[in-house]
């Protein structure tokens, strides 16, 4: 493979990279992290009980987090809004 080649796929999978994270920052826009409501296995990411998404034991452990959109935790029952 040519070194032009090379350039061009590394130019190529950098501006991929760039967009993927520009739309997963849009996608958490007008979102809120969401703890003690989530279903067993449902959790979006880590918790102080467990490492990585799906992880819950137990429904509604405290500490496990889902992505709801703003202002909707406050309307769940259990529900308390992480803002750390």
């Amino acid at each position: 493979m040519n070194a032009k080649k090379m350039l061009t796929m590394a130019a190529v999978a950098g501006a991929l990279t760039v967009a993927g994270n520009m739309a997963h920052a849009m996608d958490m826009a007008g979102m809120e992290k969401c703890e003690g409501v989530a279903k067993a296995g449902k959790n979006d990411c880590a918790s102080g009980k467990n490492s990585c998404a799906g992880n819950a034991t137990k429904d509604n452990q405290p500490g496990a987090w889902i992505l709801v959109p703003a202002g909707t935790c406050a309307k769940i029952a259990g529900g308390n809004v992480v803002t750390k």
